[in-house]
């Protein structure tokens, strides 16, 4: 599952899946050799720690390195960027190691070096993140820095200035680019005024609205305890961890004050063309997705791994690439927001190809919808899906921290890692088959970005 990613592609050729083929036997050759240690960490020790002040977080103590790193989230991200100030959640991120307390940016920054720490804040479209690595000997000095940027970010003019000039350094450079044009016209054709059609960087207009006084309100009502998700893994003990969850966390308001985001169904159903005279055309399609609290969760998944979600053993990409050559790659996504949720398909291929490979990609899924998986593809993806859940999520303390923050978000519980691949294997194939039908059914939302698109052989687009 997809956290609000888009997936892009490089540009299509025909040929060369014998490379292809060869990449991919080395990478199950490598999953094979790393299996026994990463099927280790699959059984790691997740320990609740609650502190003195009630602050939650998950810890795995690893004390082989002398390593901490700390991921956390407060719940509301750029949707709550209110209207014709879009922008503010992702420059308010961008200034938390610029000042804090009594450092000036400058000061500030000279302290991370010292304490031999990173640190960094992310906006995404549902919450505002933040990590922390540093070493266990100077845990003391690291996180106090990060108490300071938590508590007393001062979001200062001058680095509020050169933050603002760098996000619209990228907007000027993007307002030509066709990709990006194209998605910004496709969010908002699919999500119509819900805050998720906004741009998350902002506008030029809208960022020259934002004042210091708007960031620093938008911290006081978002950085709150009862919004938050902590996850820590390294060298540290949970009564340590306690103390420092307090040192952090404990000043914040209890609880936070955001506007509310309603949930909203993707507008499907219509064809986006955004012309351009290109080599090379880019698709994108959306069906109706999943929640990841819904009962038919693993079903949806497993059929889009088989659908496009395996990189060189989908159907898509059988049919895409292996069998026309009509694109380098092809991919399925389910994509999920708290407040939305889509299956998304993309790929790119030659400007003059694009009606064929369109309306392929559209058989593909058609017999998905009608047919299903077979048993085969099913109990192959089941093992896949089972063993590389350790590669794809457990494979450093950083992305541990980063994986158990969103088992929390996603409300999974601390021994979802251990009955993970008991609820896999619960699927059956008649449960993926009744999932392919209730999201691939649809008529989908299409974007076509490059030439006006050619009509296929005997009737119509795509």
């Amino acid at each position: 599952m997809v956290r609000g990613r888009i997936s892009a592609f490089p540009s299509s050729t025909s040929g060369e899946g014998g490379p292809y083929r060869i990449f991919a036997t080395l990478c199950f050759a490598l999953f094979f050799l790393l299996l026994p240690a990463l099927a280790a960490r699959a059984e790691m020790n997740i320990q609740e720690v609650k502190s003195r002040k009630g602050i939650t977080a998950w810890l795995v103590e690893d004390h082989s390195i002398p390593l901490v790193a700390v991921r956390f989230v407060f719940d509301g991200g750029t949707a709550q960027d209110p209207a014709g100030k879009e922008g503010l959640v992702n420059l308010m991120s961008g200034l938390f190691d610029e000042g804090a307390g009594d450092l000036d940016s400058e000061a500030f920054q000279l302290k991370l070096d010292d304490a031999g720490a990173e640190m960094s804040f992310q906006a995404a479209r549902d919450g505002t993140y933040g990590s922390m690595r540093m070493l266990s000997d100077q845990k003391d000095e690291a996180f106090g820095l990060l108490r300071l940027a938590v508590n007393s970010p001062r979001f200062d003019q001058a680095p509020i200035d050169r933050i603002r000039a760098q996000v619209l350094s990228g907007i000027l450079a993007n307002e030509r680019d066709p990709d990006t044009i194209a998605q910004q016209r496709w969010l908002r054709a699919i999500y119509g005024e819900h805050p998720y059609a906004r741009p998350d960087q902002g506008t030029k207009a809208s960022l020259a609205t934002i004042t210091a006084a708007d960031i620093k309100a938008f911290h006081r009502a978002n950085f709150a305890r009862g919004g938050l998700h902590v996850s820590v893994v390294g060298d540290i003990d949970a009564a340590t961890l306690s103390g420092k969850l307090d040192e952090v966390f404990g000043e914040l308001p209890d609880k936070q004050t955001l506007a509310r985001v309603t949930d909203v169904t993707p507008k499907l159903g219509q064809q986006l063309e955004v012309n351009y005279d290109l080599p090379q055309t880019s698709l994108q399609l959306a069906w109706p997705g999943v929640k990841r609290s819904d009962p038919d969760f693993y079903a949806a998944v497993l059929m889009n791994e088989i659908l496009g979600g395996s990189t060189f053993t989908s159907r898509l990409y059988e049919e895409v690439r292996e069998k026309r050559g009509l694109a380098y790659g092809v991919s399925s996504d389910l994509v999920d927001h708290e407040h939305s949720n889509a299956l998304l398909v993309t790929t790119a291929t030659r400007s003059d190809r694009a009606a064929e490979t369109l309306s392929i990609v559209r058989q593909v899924v058609k017999d998905m919808a009608e047919n299903g998986p077979t048993e085969e593809e099913l109990a192959a993806t089941k093992k896949y899906m089972i063993g590389a859940y350790a590669i794809n999520n457990l494979d450093s303390s950083s992305s541990i921290a980063a994986t158990l923050v969103e088992l929390q978000l996603d409300n999974l519980g601390i021994d979802y890692i251990r009955r993970r691949a008991a609820l896999i294997d619960a699927v059956t194939l008649a449960d993926v088959k009744a999932a392919a039908r209730k999201l691939l059914s649809a008529d989908p939302a299409v974007m076509v970005v490059g030439p006006p698109l050619v009509q296929v052989a005997g009737g119509g687009k795509g």
